[in-house]
């Protein structure tokens, strides 16, 4: 339907949603800019808990431009920004979707939104903790004795976040499963029937998400991953498709 065919009501109806768009845009923007600017004082901070794990295998850092190290401080400002500022925009994008959402159906959010950001802070600091060492241990190790390591502080932040950030997205996987089978878009038994298929996909996202060539560091996020798809087929199988549900008016 054309924008001209549309009645009056109709035009003001998307306008007010394009309103609500801008509005929920703005805040959340300026809530990210306003956080980045405080994590900037604290960038040396912040950079010292990036850089712990090569110094705790006696590697060190270096420089090789006159803003590099500016620019990496401003990355992980704008990074940490975000991090600090993420229940503004939250809060945001839930004052754009609430009106399109039942009664029944808000109650997820204030269950899921922590859940989901629990669930990223896990998968970032399993990556940090729990992997990030051994990858950074296995690439020196693979340097040799006849090769100098010396690591840009700029390739070298590029990678942790690259390297740190898909862990936590791909934690993110039950809460996802748990929309798509309330939108009846997924199905636990699909699910479970096409475990093998699942695995060969996992494993691909791994070499495709993992910023090193490596297998250890694949392997160690396919693995979680996989686990994480099991989990996902219980949450499936608990939950209640949308169309089931007594229909209701949104508010």
């Amino acid at each position: 339907m054309a924008l001209s065919d549309m009645s009056v009501e109709d035009k003001q109806t998307i306008i007010e949603h394009l309103e609500a768009l801008r509005s929920s845009l703005i805040i959340a923007f300026a809530a990210i800019i306003v956080a980045a600017v405080f994590c900037f004082y604290f960038s040396e901070e912040i950079l010292a808990i990036i850089t712990s794990p090569l110094r705790s295998l006696n590697e060190g850092l270096i420089v090789t431009g006159v803003t590099e190290a500016f620019f990496v401080k401003l990355k992980l400002s704008f990074y940490g920004g975000f991090v600090i500022a993420f229940p503004v925009v939250a809060w945001a994008l839930w004052r754009f979707f609430k009106p399109a959402l039942y009664p029944s159906e808000r109650k997820y959010v204030f269950i899921f939104i922590p859940l989901a950001v629990g669930l990223f802070t896990v998968g970032v600091l399993f990556a940090y903790f729990g992997i990030l060492r051994l990858v950074l241990n296995f690439f020196i190790y693979i340097a040799g004795e006849n090769l100098d390591t010396m690591f840009k502080v700029d390739q070298y932040v590029s990678f942790v976040l690259a390297f740190t950030i898909p862990f936590g997205l791909v934690f993110e996987l039950p809460v996802v499963v748990f929309f798509l089978t309330k939108l009846g878009i997924v199905k636990y038994e699909a699910m479970a029937r096409n475990r093998k298929y699942a695995l060969l996909v996992i494993v691909i996202l791994a070499a495709a998400l993992t910023p090193g060539p490596d297998p250890i560091s694949q392997m160690l996020m396919a693995g979680p991953v996989y686990l994480l798809y099991e989990i996902s087929i219980w949450v499936s199988k608990y939950a209640k498709p949308r169309k089931t549900e007594v229909a209701e008016e949104p508010e």
